[in-house]
């Protein structure tokens, strides 16, 4: 009986945890932009590339996508400024739970991705959208 109750414990907790947040922003990481995967953004300085990891299951549950992806995010934020970085972008998707950013200086200028990024072509009137912060 008391195995049984532990266990329920242990599946509920995970159920909780997961619908919340574990990530939070830290101080000057809400400056911190973030652009689309692509070719490097013009007019700005590379400083480094920033590693980051989260859990992305916990034992038999596998945790929201989308979380994953805001945690993950967020954390590279969370290093642009100890780059002296304004500006993150991906590298890669998330791969079980861990990604690669890339961290630039790009000062007031907003980030334009280079010609060498492959294009996307949008339908038109489509809408892009972008993080606005955490």
């Amino acid at each position: 009986m008391r195995h049984r109750l532990i266990a329920g414990l242990a599946v509920a907790t995970a159920l909780l945890a997961s619908g919340c947040t574990w990530v939070h922003m830290a101080p000057g990481a809400r400056e911190v932009r973030v652009i689309p995967a692509g070719g490097p953004p013009t007019g700005c300085e590379k400083r480094g590339e920033i590693a980051v990891s989260v859990k992305d299951s916990i034992a038999f549950y596998e945790r929201n996508d989308l979380r994953v992806r805001e945690e993950l995010e967020t954390l590279a934020r969370n290093e642009g400024p100890g780059l002296d970085a304004d500006t993150i972008q991906p590298l890669a998707p998330p791969l079980q739970g861990e990604q690669r950013f890339a961290g630039y200086h790009c000062g007031a200028t907003m980030p334009v991705p280079s010609a060498a990024a492959p294009a996307q072509a949008e339908p038109r009137g489509a809408a892009q959208t972008f993080p606005i912060g955490g």
